[in-house]
C-alpha cells in the first residue's frame, strides 16, 4: 500500500506520524522500549499535542530481534497471532550518551539517541543488515475512510535482492513488486497466491518475518526503491529481524521460530495417480488406470480420489457416492493389496444438502455472522457454511468425521482449499479478528486434519497434500502449487513458485504434472513428468481429462517409467536430505542462491534448483529440447549420461524425452538404492555410493537412514591421485559403488 507520492509529498487524504528523534527509553529486564515523538522537540512545549510511537525491542531467541511498534497500545488486539516458539536468549543492552545497543548473539539493534539522527541500525557484528530511519517507521491515518495503519519501510542495500513471501507465480526477485498478504484462489497465472507467508529473505543472508497473519501489504524497492516497506491496518506492527549469516542459516533460525517441517513417510516420495477432478469415473475406471499403470511396469504408490468420490452438491459429506462406489471398503482393500495408498479430497466447507449441515450448525460448528446467524455462500457449494476451527468442539467434530475414513482404509487427505474464508460482518467462536483469521484459517484447517494422521496413523505416517498456508504450515506437509495450466510457461511458473515457497521454509512441495486445466501435448506431459518426478513429491492430476501417460502416447509410458524408477532408486539419497529438511528446515528443493550465496550469477536463478545439496536439476521447456543452464564453480557430472562439465558458466544443450540436466556436485556421494519399484524400503539393504570426487584431496561424507529417517550408515571418501579411499560405518556391508565421470580410478575400501 502506498502512503506518498513520490520522493516528496504525501498523498492528499493521509496524515503521516512519523518516528522523528529518540524520545527517552526505558529498560526492564529483557526488553528495550524506546519512544519516538513525531516531530524534533526543540522546547518543553513541543511535547504536547503531539503523537509518539513506543518501540519495543526484544529476543526470543539468540540472533533472533523482535521489534514492536505501537501508536494506541490500548487498543483491542484479538489476534490470532503467528505461533512463535521462543526461548529464552542471553542479551546484552549497553548505552552510551549517543546510542543504546541491544545485542543477542552477534545480532545489533543500535538505537541513535543523538538530537537529529533517529534511526536504528541492526548489523550482524559489524556488518549492517538493514536499518530504519527518518521517516521510514509510521502511523498512517486516512482521513477519507477512517482507516489507520502502521508502516515500516527498511533499507535494502545495493545489489540486494529479496526473495520469498510465500508461494508467488511472479517473478522470482520480488525487489519492484507490490505483494499483498492475502490468500486466494487464484490459479497459478497471475500476483495472487494460495500460499501467502510475510517472510522474506535477502540475497545478504537475513530475513524478516511480520509477525501479524492479517493482510500485510508490502511495496518491495517500489514505493521508494531504496527500501522495503510493510504495512497493515491498526495500532501495532511487530516483526522479527532474523540474522542466520546466510540464507540456509536464516532459513534454519526462521524454521526454529515457526516450526520445523514434519517428516512425511517413505511412501509419499512415490508417484500418486488420481481420478482429476470432473471426469467420469467410477471403480472399473480406477482400477482400470492402477492395473493399467502395472501393466506398463510404472511404479504407482498412492491412488487420489478427487471431489466426486461424494456426492455433488453434498460436499463435503465425508461419504461415499454408493451410486459410483457400492462397496468403499471392498475396494480399499483391494487397492491395499495392490501396495497402494490411498488419498482422499476434502475441504472446509459443509454443502447446506450435506446431512451433516444440520448438525453442525445446532451445534454452532460453522462460522457466524454478527446477529449470530450462519454465514453462507452460493460460491463453490450451495448453501455452504464454514467449520470454525477456533472452536474446539467444531474441530473435533470434523476430525471424527474423517476418522471414519481412515478406520474405512484411507491413508492421508488433500486438504484443498482453504482460501476463501469470509471477512464482512463476522464473528468467529473465539473472538478472533475476522481480517487476521483469513489467511490463518487455513493453519488451524490442516492443523486440525494433521493432528488426527499423527494421532491415529503414528507421527511417521502423517501427510496431507494441501493446497492454502499461513505462516508455520510447513509443520504440515505436504504443500503442492495449485491450479496450473497445461503450457511451458505455466510450468515454469509453477517452478517459481516453489523456489519462492522453499524461502519462506516449506521443506516439500508438488504439484500438478502435465498441468491442470487443459490438455497439455505429449510434449508437455513429458517434459513435466521429468520436473515432476525430480521434486520432492510427485503427482499426476488434472481437471476435465485423465492424466495416465497412455493417453498421450507410448513414449510417455516410456518417459513417466523412467524417471520413476529413477526416483525410486535415489530414495537412500532424497530420504537423508528429507530427514535434513525435518532435522534443520532447509527445503529439500531449494533456489540455487540458498545453495550458493557467495555466487552472484545465482542470485536470480529461477529455472533450476538444487534437489539437496549435491544434485542440480535444470527442467527443460521447450519443444525443441533445448535447455540453458548456469553451473558454478566446480566439476560436475551428469547423473545419466556421466558427461563431466566444468563449471563457472552458462551452458546450452539439447535433450530427448529421457535426458535432462540432472547434475552432481563435485566431492559428493549419491547414495542410490536396490529397489527401483517403490520408494518405501531398506535403503541401506544393497547400496550403491555413486562416487564424485575429482580433486587430490577431495573429501565428501554422507549418510543413509531407515524409514524412520534415523542414521543407521556414515560413508565417506577421499582422493589421493587415482585412488578414491572409501569407509563405511554402519549397514549389512551389502553395497557397492560407482565412480562417476572418472576414468582410470581405483577404489580402496577401508
Amino acid at each position: 500500500m502506498k502512503f506518498t507520492n513520490g520522493f516528496w509529498k504525501i498523498r492528499e487524504e493521509i496524515t503521516p506520524l512519523y518516528a522523528v528523534e529518540y524520545g527517552g527509553s526505558r529498560i526492564n529486564g529483557g526488553e528495550l522500549t524506546i519512544y519516538a515523538p513525531g516531530k524534533q522537540i526543540k522546547s518543553r512545549g513541543d511535547i504536547l499535542n503531539l503523537g509518539m510511537l513506543t518501540i519495543r525491542i526484544t529476543s526470543p531467541m539468540e540472533d533472533v530481534l523482535k521489534i514492536s511498534i505501537s501508536h494506541f497500545e490500548g487498543a483491542a488486539d484479538p489476534g490470532p497471532f503467528t505461533a512463535i516458539e521462543e526461548c529464552d536468549p542471553r542479551v546484552s543492552i549497553d548505552e552510551s550518551e549517543e546510542n543504546i545497543i541491544f545485542q543477542t548473539g552477534s545480532t545489533k539493534a543500535v538505537v541513535d539517541k543523538r538530537p537529529a539522527s533517529w534511526g536504528i541500525r541492526f548489523l550482524d557484528g559489524d556488518r549492517e543488515l538493514t536499518s530504519t530511519g527518518l521517516k521510514n517507521m509510521a502511523y498512517m491515518e486516512n482521513r477519507d475512510n477512517g482507516k489507520c495503519y502502521m508502516v515500516e519501510q527498511l533499507a535494502l542495500d545495493v545489489g540486494e535482492y529479496v526473495y520469498g513471501m510465500g508461494e508467488r507465480f511472479t517473478p522470482f526477485v520480488k525487489n519492484g513488486q507490490i505483494v499483498e498478504m492475502w490468500n486466494e484462489d487464484g490459479g497459478t497465472a497471475s500476483e495472487i497466491a494460495y500460499k501467502n507467508i510475510p517472510f522474506y529473505l535477502t540475497s545478504k543472508g537475513y530475513g524478516v518475518l511480520v509477525s501479524n497473519p492479517g493482510d500485510v501489504s508490502y511495496e518491495v524497492a517500489s514505493e521508494k526503491v531504496e527500501r522495503i516497506q510493510f504495512s497493515l491496518e491498526g495500532e501495532r506492527l511487530e516483526y522479527y529481524v532474523i540474522n542466520g549469516g546466510t540464507p540456509k542459516g536464516t532459513i534454519k533460525k526462521y524454521t526454529d521460530l515457526t516450526g520445523k517441517p514434519s517428516l512425511p513417510p517413505a511412501w509419499s516420495f512415490g508417484l500418486w495417480l488420481t481420478t482429476s477432478f470432473t471426469t467420469d469415473y467410477d471403480e472399473e475406471t480406477t482400477s482400470g488406470f492402477i492395473n493399467g499403470m502395472a501393466k506398463r511396469d510404472i511404479p504407482l504408490q498412492v491412488f487420489h480420489f478427487d471431489c466426486f468420490w461424494m456426492e455433488g452438491y453434498e460436499w463435503c459429506n465425508f461419504t461415499w457416492d454408493s451410486k459410483t462406489f457400492p462397496d468403499p471398503v471392498g475396494m480399499l482393500k483391494r487397492y491395499h493389496e495392490k501396495g497402494l495408498k490411498i488419498c482422499v479430497w476434502i475441504n472446509p466447507y459443509i454443502a447446506q444438502k450435506s446431512p451433516l449441515f444440520q448438525e453442525g450448525m445446532e451445534n454452532g460448528y460453522f462460522i457466524k455472522k454478527r446477529d449470530g446467524s450462519v454465514w453462507q455462500t452460493d460460491m463453490w457449494q450451495a448453501g455452504m457454511g464454514v467449520v470454525d476451527f477456533t472452536n474446539p468442539y467444531a474441530a473435533a467434530w470434523y476430525q471424527e468425521k474423517l476418522k471414519t475414513l481412515l478406520d474405512m482404509g484411507v491413508d492421508c487427505f488433500k486438504t484443498d482449499f482453504g482460501e476463501r474464508i469470509p471477512v464482512k460482518d463476522i464473528v468467529y467462536h473465539d473472538g478472533s479478528d475476522p481480517v487476521r483469521m483469513h489467511n490463518y484459517y487455513t493453519y488451524l484447517y490442516n492443523k486440525a486434519v494433521f493432528e488426527l494422521l499423527v494421532k491415529e496413523r503414528g507421527e511417521g505416517e502423517a501427510v496431507l497434500f494441501a493446497r492454502s498456508a499461513a505462516a508455520g504450515s510447513q509443520k504440515f506437509p505436504v504443500h503442492w502449487g495449485g491450479d496450473c495450466s497445461a503450457s511451458y510457461p505455466s510450468m515454469a511458473e509453477t517452478l517459481r513458485s516453489g523456489l519462492s515457497l522453499a524461502c519462506s521454509g516449506f521443506g516439500f512441495w508438488s504439484h500438478d504434472i502435465g498441468g491442470f486445466e487443459s490438455t497439455a501435448t505429449a510434449d508437455v506431459y513429458k517434459r513435466w513428468c521429468q520436473f515432476g518426478l525430480l521434486s520432492s513429491h510427485s503427482r499426476l492430476h488434472g481437471s476435465s481429462s485423465y492424466r495416465v501417460p497412455w493417453l498421450f502416447d507410448q513414449e510417455a509410458c516410456d518417459v513417466l517409467r523412467k524417471f520413476v524408477k529413477l526416483k525410486c532408486r535415489l530414495m537412500p539419497y532424497l530420504y537423508r536430505q528429507a530427514a535434513f529438511a525435518h532435522e534443520n528446515g532447509i527445503p529439500v528443493m531449494r533456489p540455487m542462491f540458498m545453495e550458493f550465496p557467495e555466487d552472484r550469477a545465482c542470485e536470480v536463478l529461477d529455472r533450476q534448483y538444487m534437489l539437496g545439496d549435491s544434485l542440480l536439476v535444470a527442467p527443460v521447456f521447450r519443444e525443441s529440447g533445448d535447455v540453458e543452464y548456469y553451473l558454478p564453480d566446480g566439476k560436475w557430472v551428469n547423473l545419466l549420461s556421466e558427461k563431466v562439465m566444468e563449471g563457472g558458466s552458462w551452458k546450452k544443450e539439447t535433450f530427448d524425452y529421457f535426458g535432462l540436466p540432472v547434475l552432481v556436485r563435485e566431492n559428493s556421494i549419491i547414495a542410490v538404492g536396490s529397489c527401483d519399484s517403490r520408494t518405501d524400503y531398506e535403503f541401506g539393504d544393497g547400496v550403491e555410493f555413486w562416487l564424485s570426487v575429482f580433486e587430490d584431496g577431495g573429501i565428501c561424507e554422507t549418510s543413509v537412514t531407515d524409514l524412520n529417517g534415523k542414521v543407521v550408515m556414515n560413508i565417506k571418501a577421499v582422493r589421493e591421485a587415482d585412488v578414491i579411499r572409501l569407509s563405511v560405518e554402519g549397514g549389512n556391508g551389502n553395497w557397492s559403488y560407482k565412480v562417476l565421470g572418472a576414468q582410470n580410478v581405483r577404489v580402496l575400501t577401508i
